[in-house]
């Protein structure tokens, strides 16, 4: 399990294993501007998550993304607001956003074998 003191060790980080691309949640999608695409939930996977609260406002909450896509071959990060300054999104894309949230996959570690 990883651990990151702050939202910039986190990105820095993902940069460094590949996560080059800068993405965001438009609406109805999470969106690579640069490459011009599109992503619906069905077209991306999370790797792994990191969550942030701020050190001196409960306002200030953030949720860094490892996000890939075999379907455009591409891996990137996204940084979403949570709580009071959360996106809007279709009901299809915060759901699998958020079921990441409340899984054992927290803070990108291995969900527990059933070993």
């Amino acid at each position: 399990m990883k651990n990151f003191e702050t939202l910039v060790d986190a990105t820095n980080d993902l940069t460094k294993r590949g996560y080059t691309q800068n993405l965001s949640l438009e609406g109805d999608t999470i969106d690579d501007k640069a490459n011009n695409i599109q992503m619906t939930a069905d077209d991306f996977e999370i790797d792994e998550f990191y969550r942030f609260e701020g050190q001196s406002n409960p306002d200030d909450m953030a949720i860094v993304y490892g996000i890939s896509s075999a379907k455009y071959g591409l891996k990137g990060i996204l940084v979403n607001a949570y709580g009071t300054y959360a996106n809007d999104s279709s009901s299809a894309l915060q759901a699998k956003l958020h079921h990441h949230q409340v899984s054992n996959n927290l803070h990108g570690s291995d969900r527990p074998s059933n070993n």
